[in-house]
């Protein structure tokens, strides 16, 4: 993967990942940056269904600017097209790391995804981020640092994404709560954005695991965001694993060196009720969870009622 900092370097980036002018812009109405190499076509509706619609537009690949949701539509025009993409995140969701995405419709609701995207390079620059909500901010940032614990016991870890784990976790615990306190402040938004980097290539580098599963199912189900979902679910999951892995917890927690409760609180919001999540639907979130490849990854995958005891843990 090419990775740089720094919007300036997007034209070198684009060049080395092999896309051909024009690529097609992904990217919602917010995002009105202008390219180094001129007038792009634009797909502005964001999140979209019409994968098909966008790939016929993608002749020369993808440069997909946005959050996670932009970017796994970036993804999913990329493996439909065959080309080329190039993201410019602007949180810290690390979806510009992975070759497979989601498919939402316009309300964000999961309707679908698959794999096989063609990510070549991504830019970074905390720029980008300066005005991010704090919930988006808190959300974003618990779900990189859910790819650094997950990274450390998932089926798939190995040394290198352990490493990039460890890192980003030390990364994000000293720099989210600082961003918190000033969110403007450069110094902070590109020392969590670098903890977000890692914990992208721990993803990478391994795969998901349980805390994944919970979050995916429940937001999947209503449009929920991925972030916040993961802030809440990350804490219980956590816990579940230090009976199996607890050595590889320690690590993490150690790492962390701080409370993650602690830190998902700091969104705001650490209950399902809060989001109107229906207490009856638990047992069905939580069959739902069970099947998904991020709990079959686990080191001792959860059982559907062992899953819904973590939901209403945290319900």
């Amino acid at each position: 993967m090419i990775v740089r900092f720094g919007l300036d370097s997007l034209q070198d980036v684009c060049d080395e990942a092999g896309l051909e002018w024009p690529p097609l812009l992904v990217a919602s109405t917010r995002w009105d940056l202008p390219l180094p190499g001129g007038p792009v076509p634009r797909w502005s509706e964001v999140p979209s269904e019409r994968v098909d619609a966008a790939a016929a537009l993608a002749e020369g690949g993808v440069i997909a600017i946005g959050g996670g949701s932009a970017i796994d539509l970036g993804k999913a025009v990329s493996a439909a097209a065959g080309v080329p993409l190039v993201s410019v995140p602007t949180t810290y969701s690390g979806a510009e790391w992975t070759t497979y995405y989601g498919v939402r419709d316009p309300g964000r609701k999961l309707r679908g995804g698959g794999a096989g995207a063609h990510p070549r390079g991504i830019v970074y620059d905390p720029e980008l981020t300066l005005d991010l909500p704090r919930d988006t901010t808190v959300g974003t940032a618990m779900n990189a640092l859910a790819h650094c614990a997950e990274a450390l016991y998932v089926e798939g870890h190995n040394q290198d994404a352990d490493e990039h784990a460890l890192a980003g976790a030390r990364l994000i615990a000293e720099w989210l709560p600082r961003v918190v306190d000033s969110p403007r402040d450069r110094e902070a938004r590109t020392g969590l954005l670098r903890g977000a980097c890692h914990g992208g290539a721990a993803l990478g580098g391994s795969g998901l695991a349980l805390a994944h599963a919970l979050a995916q199912a429940v937001g999947g189900r209503y449009g929920l965001p991925h972030g916040t979902l993961n802030a809440i679910c990350l804490p219980p999951a956590l816990r579940w694993n230090e009976q199996w892995v607890p050595d590889a917890v320690q690590r993490f927690r150690a790492a962390a060196g701080r409370d993650v409760e602690e830190l998902a609180a700091l969104a705001g919001v650490t209950r399902l009720h809060e989001l109107g999540v229906p207490e009856a639907d638990l047992p069905s979130l939580a069959e739902s969870a069970a099947g998904r490849p991020g709990n079959r990854a686990n080191p001792r995958p959860a059982t559907p009622a062992e899953v819904e005891e973590l939901l209403r843990s945290v319900f």
